[in-house]
């Protein structure tokens, strides 16, 4: 695991302890092992998080040293490939990741990208926006935002640029809900979790976890107390999301 200094004061009435990686982060990750399904959900529940951070970074203006968000990425050996912005409110609401190390096992399941995508924020002015859109998604109008539009297009320009082979789609909340529609259905060859997905799509995530449940294991000791299903596609695509409420 990298590290990197940080100036942080957690005295700083802003500054919630959940938003430091050395306070709340998986730090028994010394290692990632990608075979290890509780190392893969924890560094997919700490790239959304990251998300998060990015945008409270940019509420509170942290730059440099004072930002929090980095070491969610850096402790796993990704970087920040690109921040996507809500042409709305101009907030972040997700981030393309890219793995710079290659494990030494060629048959490993790491992700060469994760696309991850927050939920609401109840603090600072993105939360006017992200309100407006879990009300679009009670009326199964998501699909027809901006923001959404955001989103699938940074899911293609990573499929056609660097393939569709090993890609992780991550979200929490409004996030999952965001994931669910921007994967890449033609691509998958299950019919029941192609059926699953739509069915998601429409009626939030509940859905997924319905059509699913006696096909696909529901894994309920992911870390930091978070619910989560996760799916497998053909060609290395893996969607993983959040169900429930996070805190």
């Amino acid at each position: 695991m990298s590290s990197e200094k940080q100036i942080v004061d957690p005295s700083d009435p802003i500054v919630s302890e959940r938003e430091i990686f050395f306070l709340s982060g998986p730090l028994h990750l010394t290692t990632v092992d990608w075979t290890n399904p509780s190392h893969r959900r924890s560094v997919a529940a700490s790239l959304v998080q990251s998300v998060y951070i990015l945008e409270r970074d940019r509420q509170e203006e942290r730059q440099g040293n004072q930002a929090l968000a980095p070491p969610w990425w850096t402790a796993f050996h990704f970087e920040l490939y690109k921040q996507l912005i809500d042409d709305v409110d101009s907030c972040i609401f997700g981030a393309i990741y890219r793995l710079t190390s290659t494990p030494s096992n060629r048959n490993h399941p790491a992700p060469c990208f994760v696309i991850a995508f927050r939920g609401t924020i109840t603090k600072g002015d993105a939360f006017t926006r992200d309100l407006e859109l879990d009300i679009h998604i009670v009326r199964n109008g998501l699909h027809q935002t901006s923001r959404f539009e955001t989103a699938i297009q940074a899911v293609r320009h990573v499929v056609a640029t660097f393939g569709s082979s090993n890609v992780w789609l991550a979200g929490h909340s409004l996030g999952a809900a965001m994931a669910l529609l921007a994967a890449p259905i033609e691509r998958i060859k299950d019919k029941k979790v192609k059926q699953g997905i739509r069915i998601a799509g429409s009626v939030i995530t509940a859905g997924l976890a319905l059509a699913m449940k006696n096909n696909h294991q529901t894994n309920r000791s992911g870390e930091n107390g978070w619910r989560r299903l996760e799916l497998e596609g053909s060609k290395g695509w893996r969607l993983s999301t959040r169900l429930g409420v996070y805190c």
